[in-house]
């Protein structure tokens, strides 16, 4: 080896152009692998326009009505740039011309300080409040935190703490988010929190060791909400505590999840009285052997997701999964959500993404579609009323529901749009066919999954079809919460999923997809 580098060593000195060559050819394909490795790593996050020939595709040309982009730009009705979030959300993006002015004036020192002040003059129900120290050790946030080192936003950080009615969102490293209650660290300078959010590079998301931090500024009913649980505030221990609260028990990592899910379960189970039951389909456990396939049960929110779940769970007797986690789902008896997506134990993973990288990741799939003027308003009502619950009418006939229409409306047909385009197996099945023909459609979805259903099992889900999750339909709005601007752009995402089925030989959308 010695030999060898002496050899080279005396080339290069009798030809040091040749030396000289070669090293800049070196660092000039280092220093291209690393731009390259910057911007492709930025993914287009939903609501983000494409171009038109990108949006096509092979085999989905461009239909006429819209662009088929996951963006879903529809200029006459939803505002370009838009992005599916909570109506709690603020959009923090600069318009261009703030953006054209931060050029040409001073460092990130003095842009992250005109950003702060401008934030902080508007009274927004996501508001910034600053840059935080945080330590690995002790955390400033102590809530659920989460990392995407490819996707993370701000309103996707601030859309997951306050679902789970934390009160305090931060974003760290340009990609972590920590959810808390209460902020325990000192302010930091605003120069410090200067890494650009892996998904959306026009906003920042704290730094290394520091915290960009939001408070989410809810309204008062569905403030510190968790399912249907709402905080009321803080009230002295009563002498009587077993009389006024005869349920407890003592757990290990105490969180406002754990209680709440404990809570809601023990009211559940005490005030039911026992029905007699049909047990034949009740027995369920996870896989013997890892899967060979990872199957999705794809759909957007509001579709019904949870209750095909419930279905195919009592026809195969095996749990399914998902691609999230959700407490309160675990505790009513869906055991496969614990599991990681990818461990392989559970029949089907439950997920309502509809980006390529995560379709592709799936070896087939089954595509859950409903009515979008249903889905959204039982969407709405699971944002802000649980999964069973209601929304209340102040969110009805307030900005939320408008705004929540405009940023979902698009994405329930971009979402079928992206599983038709990049799913590599795709089983379609619409959510009004299911309830209208249980057995014909749920045997497809089995066959699919590979398993045979046992007819006994069959004729108990009939019994059994409902489960935990149906909202009582008791509670319906008196009026329509349908503008004709609202209605006018869903029929035109009506039209363009329909002709997109119809493109694949297969049938339409049900005739009662369509306003009456």
């Amino acid at each position: 080896m010695a030999k060898l580098l002496l050899k080279l060593q005396r080339y290069f000195r009798r030809k040091p152009v040749r030396f000289f060559t070669l090293l800049a050819l070196y660092l000039a394909a280092g220093s291209l692998v690393f731009l390259h490795s910057g911007f492709s790593g930025e993914p287009t996050v939903p609501g983000s326009p494409r171009s038109p020939a990108a949006a096509e595709g092979p085999g989905l040309p461009y239909l006429g009505v819209m662009q088929l982009s996951r963006g879903f730009k529809a200029a006459a009705t939803v505002p370009a740039g838009n992005r599916r979030h909570g109506a709690w959300f603020r959009n923090t993006s600069k318009e261009p011309s703030d953006r054209g002015k931060s050029r040409e004036n001073g460092g990130p020192r003095s842009r992250a300080l005109r950003g702060r002040s401008g934030r902080e003059k508007e009274e927004e129900r996501a508001r910034y409040i600053g840059c935080y120290e945080d330590n690995t050790r002790q955390r400033t946030l102590r809530g659920m935190s989460f990392f995407d080192y490819k996707k993370m936003t701000v309103f996707r950080c601030q859309d997951n703490c306050a679902e789970r009615g934390y009160l305090y969102a931060g974003l760290e490293f340009g990609a972590e988010c920590y959810c808390g209650h209460k902020i325990q660290a000192s302010n930091a300078s605003e120069s410090e929190c200067n890494m650009e959010c892996k998904g959306e590079r026009s906003n920042t998301c704290g730094g290394v060791n520091r915290l960009s931090i939001y408070r989410l500024e809810l309204a008062q009913e569905s403030a510190r909400r968790y399912g249907s649980a709402i905080f009321r505030g803080c009230f002295r221990r009563p002498e009587n505590v077993s009389i006024a609260l005869p349920t407890s028990q003592l757990m290990l990592n105490m969180s406002v999840d754990k209680c709440v899910d404990f809570c809601t379960e023990k009211v559940s189970m005490t005030s039911l009285a026992p029905l007699p039951t049909d047990n034949r389909c009740m027995d369920r456990r996870f896989l013997p052997s890892r899967a060979k396939q990872l199957v999705a049960l794809a759909s957007f929110p509001g579709a019904g997701n949870t209750w095909a779940r419930h279905l195919i769970e009592l026809a195969t007797g095996f749990y399914t999964g998902s691609y999230y986690f959700d407490g309160s789902l675990y505790n009513k008896g869906f055991k496969g959500e614990r599991d990681h997506w990818r461990s392989g134990r559970t029949i089907c993973i439950k997920t309502h993404e509809s980006g390529q990288k995560e379709i592709e990741s799936f070896d087939s799939a089954i595509l859950l579609i409903r009515n979008p003027y249903k889905a959204l308003m039982a969407e709405f009502n699971r944002k802000y009323g649980g999964h069973i619950g209601f929304a209340a009418h102040a969110h009805w006939k307030g900005k939320e529901w408008p705004e929540f229409v405009a940023n979902y409306a698009p994405w329930w047909a971009t979402h079928t749009l992206d599983w038709l385009r990049f799913g590599k197996k795709v089983l379609v099945v619409h959510f009004e066919d299911l309830k209208r023909d249980l057995f014909v459609q749920l045997q497809r979805m089995v066959a699919l999954l590979g398993v045979t259903a046992c007819e006994d099992r069959l004729l108990c889900v009939e019994g059994q079809k409902d489960g935990n999750f149906k909202r009582s339909g008791l509670r319906k709005l008196e009026y329509d919460p349908y503008t004709a601007e609202m209605r006018k752009a869903i029929g035109g995402y009506i039209r363009t999923v329909d002709a997109a089925l119809k493109l694949r030989n297969l049938s339409g959308v049900p005739e009662d997809y369509y306003p009456r």
